[in-house]
């Protein structure tokens, strides 16, 4: 027998955008259904995203730290050769993960949210049966909000299954494999790939793009190729992947040369897409943006009362945009005058050493003579120095009007500057020139000093340089 619901609030996805509506839909006092069918409470990201990524790059870094201590030394200390037991490292990072699980778990029975755990199938736009465990749920709502996330890009060519695996499987991996080929050079594929080098794997990367993080410039990503080719992880730009067979993928090179790569696992990262298919969308009336679902300032789609938040609605498929959404639609649905309209979403790439971008980028604002471009290194930064973090070409850069000086863009490059990220977005949230970031009085040693100091220097005094 089906059982019938009615609520407010309907919510389609627990990731970032979902839960994030959800709670916020119940500190406004929404009723409100969260139907969870994908990876778990929290999504993509808490569960085979960023969390886990993060925590296995960083075990990964410590076990590099003690390597590099066991091979002559290093700041003085040594040690002895260390070993890693990758599925020790998978179980303690599965424990973060059931411990942020829980957390949000908590948060949504606080808010009184009521949480389903099944696959939605829409009829139409305000109506969906939930199909679980214990049965069928029929559900109808004056309010959804869409928040379905994204999925892997498969190739026709490289099917995922057995050594051929997504960023799911390679978060998972109970043991490291001695050769790791990563298809695709992107953030994902990097962050993991690095990670992988480092506990001892040999990585190659295949990229159809001339270059690593074709998104970012040059200057970014050049640190990053250093220290790939310090690390001796084999790249091969320009090249096409193929087929997978007996351990080895086909590689086409830049000249049109084949080659063939031995591989114990292929990690294919190409991107990601918008998971639209298998739950009703095309019974909903929404209008799409390509293969995204399109939406206005305020989240809506085309559809009085369906809203769309995340991965779903386009780029950036960043998570903390799509909780950003979510507190916007829900406050929308509560009466509250709302808009999503950021001045920037700043990105951060978990490479070696890391990047962050915020704002315009240098290929935005090429041949425009009423911009002001400031650069200060790392090395000349003391915190940088005393934690290695000075010695591998990073820097900050900002880059201003040339009339009023207000900010425009901010990127760096370093080790540990995706802590940097948020007083980069914040200052560009609120206006400020840079003047605001010039007298501001920065802690020292920190490596936020970067960022002062490369405005004092686009005003034409910096002091440490």
């Amino acid at each position: 027998m089906t059982q019938t619901l009615k609520t407010k609030v309907l919510i389609i996805g627990a990731g970032t955008g979902g839960y994030v509506a959800g709670i916020r839909c119940g500190q406004l006092g929404l009723d409100t259904i969260l139907v969870d069918g994908g990876d778990g409470l929290g999504g993509t990201c808490l569960n085979v995203g960023c969390i886990p990524s993060k925590a296995i790059i960083h075990a990964a870094s410590k076990f590099e730290t003690v390597a590099r201590a066991a091979d002559g030394g290093t700041l003085g200390i040594t040690a002895s050769k260390p070993a890693i037991d990758l599925a020790a490292t998978v179980a303690w990072k599965d424990g973060i993960v059931r411990k942020l699980n829980g957390g949000v778990a908590a948060l949504l029975k606080k808010a009184k949210v009521k949480v389903i755990n099944g696959w939605a199938e829409f009829s139409d736009a305000k109506t969906c049966t939930v199909k679980t465990d214990d049965g069928d749920i029929a559900i109808t709502a004056e309010h959804v909000i869409l928040a379905t996330g994204s999925e892997p890009v498969e190739l026709p060519f490289l099917p995922f299954g057995g050594d051929v695996i997504s960023s799911t499987e390679a978060l998972a991996l109970d043991k490291v494999p001695n050769r790791l080929v990563v298809v695709g050079g992107g953030y994902i594929g990097l962050e993991l790939g690095i990670a992988y080098r480092k506990l001892g794997a040999e990585v190659a990367i295949v990229e159809m793009a001339d270059r690593l993080l074709p998104l970012y410039d040059k200057a970014l990503t050049d640190p990053v190729a250093k220290w790939l080719e310090k690390h001796g992880v084999e790249l091969h730009l320009g090249a096409k992947a193929g087929s997978f067979e007996k351990g080895a993928l086909n590689v086409t090179d830049k000249d049109g040369k084949a080659l063939t790569l031995k591989a114990d696992k292929v990690l294919v990262t190409v991107g990601r897409r918008p998971r639209t298919k298998g739950w009703g969308l095309e019974n909903m009336g929404v209008a799409m943006a390509g293969p995204f679902v399109k939406i206005d300032d305020r989240c809506a789609t085309s559809m009085r009362n369906v809203w769309a938040v995340g991965d779903l609605t386009g780029e950036p498929m960043l998570a903390h945009k799509g909780s950003a959404q979510g507190e916007v639609v829900a406050e929308i649905i509560a009466g509250h005058d709302k808009r999503f309209d950021p001045v920037t979403i700043a990105a951060v790439c978990f490479t070696e050493p890391e990047i962050v971008s915020a704002g315009l980028g240098p290929q935005e604002v090429e041949g425009r003579d009423d911009v002001i471009t400031s650069v200060f290194p790392f090395m000349a930064i003391g915190r940088a120095l005393a934690i290695e973090a000075g010695d591998d070409g990073g820097f900050v850069r900002v880059i201003a009007s040339k009339t009023d000086h207000r900010i425009l863009g901010i990127q760096a490059v370093g080790q540990h500057v995706s802590e940097l990220s948020n007083s980069f977005a914040q200052m560009m949230e609120m206006g400020a020139v840079l003047e605001d970031v010039a007298g501001t009085i920065h802690v020292h040693p920190t490596l936020g000093e970067a960022f002062h100091e490369a405005s004092l220097r686009a005003l034409g005094h910096a002091i440490h340089i």
